[in-house]
């Protein structure tokens, strides 16, 4: 009688695994993956993940988590070690071992009480705010949500905003100019490359309300992307969800600088259930050092007393209207996301 065929291999960590009866573990060594291979997830699609290898940047990989990570979340933009069929070959399916450590996470929560936080996306640097400044309408509530994710997660904001051709963009730049946050303009069929600027060389995430065209400019930067285009309703003012699950592209003749973009579906809640004020002013220095002089646990909020914020407007040492923005952020943690 034929023996068997093994399962797993002594690649996988599944071979060194105590057996499912209760006996004694096969053996105390555990397998060093110092040699895997190294790629990077792209998409998942219901527990299978893509991913681009290090070694072949041109090559998609299927993947699956191995069984000892259990429930650990792997998003897009993770770094993976792999083992198995790495060739990306028809029918080839490889196994992810291990989770490198996440230089940046950006998080949300369903709402404002809801304790479980969900990663958007891993290892982002840069967060691309995009807003339609008509068509729909711009929800600055969303936005300045976005900005404190951005802020407490050590990933920097730039405001695109689409469809100029509709309207003005000042009014909405003059918002956020007291906050120094950068925007780049931008309309249908017009020219990309302050865009492509921002994005040069950067992994940037992109993240908007369905419908203000975050797969066109995908498409427009991306040419063979391929993201499928929605419109906007014209009785609701919202749009349709095109865009199903978030997807990591290269940005072309970036192979060099290491350029990428995430397109991320359309979403109308940011709950920030995680975020602490104190966690948020760090992003502003001159404003942390005036609340050196605040009472202790002070909020920080306009309605708070003795605030050093304050003291420092009256002494000329702040910008009113950057206090007051910064306090709009603040506030913008309680405003209930349906609201938006």
């Amino acid at each position: 009688m034929a023996k068997a065929q093994r399962r797993y291999g002594t690649e996988d960590v599944e071979h060194y695994d105590r057996p499912r009866r209760r006996t004694r573990p096969r053996t105390k060594d555990r397998p060093s993956y110092d040699e895997a291979d190294l790629g990077r997830v792209i998409t998942v699609d219901r527990g299978r993940f893509t991913l681009v290898m290090d070694e072949a940047p041109e090559v998609e990989v299927w993947a699956v988590k191995a069984r000892p990570l259990g429930r650990k979340g792997v998003v897009v933009g993770d770094r993976v070690k792999v083992v198995g069929d790495t060739s990306g070959a028809e029918g080839a399916l490889a196994r992810i071992v291990e989770l490198e450590p996440r230089e940046t996470v950006l998080r949300r929560t369903a709402d404002d009480d809801d304790p479980v936080e969900r990663v958007v996306v891993a290892n982002a640097d840069q967060l691309v705010i995009v807003t339609a400044i008509a068509d729909p309408e711009p929800r600055t509530g969303f936005i300045d949500r976005a900005l404190v994710a951005a802020l407490e997660a050590g990933i920097d904001p730039l405001l695109c905003i689409t469809k100029a051709d509709l309207a003005d963009p000042e009014s909405l730049v003059s918002i956020y100019r007291s906050l120094g946050v950068p925007w780049v303009v931008t309309q249908r069929g017009g020219d990309m490359s302050a865009l492509q600027e921002r994005l040069d060389g950067r992994t940037s995430v992109l993240l908007g309300h369905s419908g203000v065209g975050k797969s066109t400019l995908v498409n427009a930067i991306v040419p063979d992307a391929g993201r499928e285009v929605g419109h906007v309703n014209a009785v609701t003012g919202r749009g349709r969800h095109t865009s199903t699950s978030a997807l990591m592209l290269r940005l072309p003749g970036s192979a060099d600088s290491g350029g990428w973009i995430i397109d991320t579906p359309g979403i109308r809640t940011f709950g920030l259930a995680h975020v602490e004020p104190e966690r948020l002013i760090v992003s502003f220095p001159d404003l942390q050092e005036a609340t050196a002089e605040c009472p202790r646990g002070c909020s920080h909020a306009a309605d708070a007393p003795e605030c050093g914020l304050d003291t420092a407007i009256e002494d000329g040492r702040l910008d009113p209207e950057r206090v007051a923005s910064f306090r709009r952020l603040l506030e913008a943690r309680s405003v209930p996301t349906y609201a938006l």
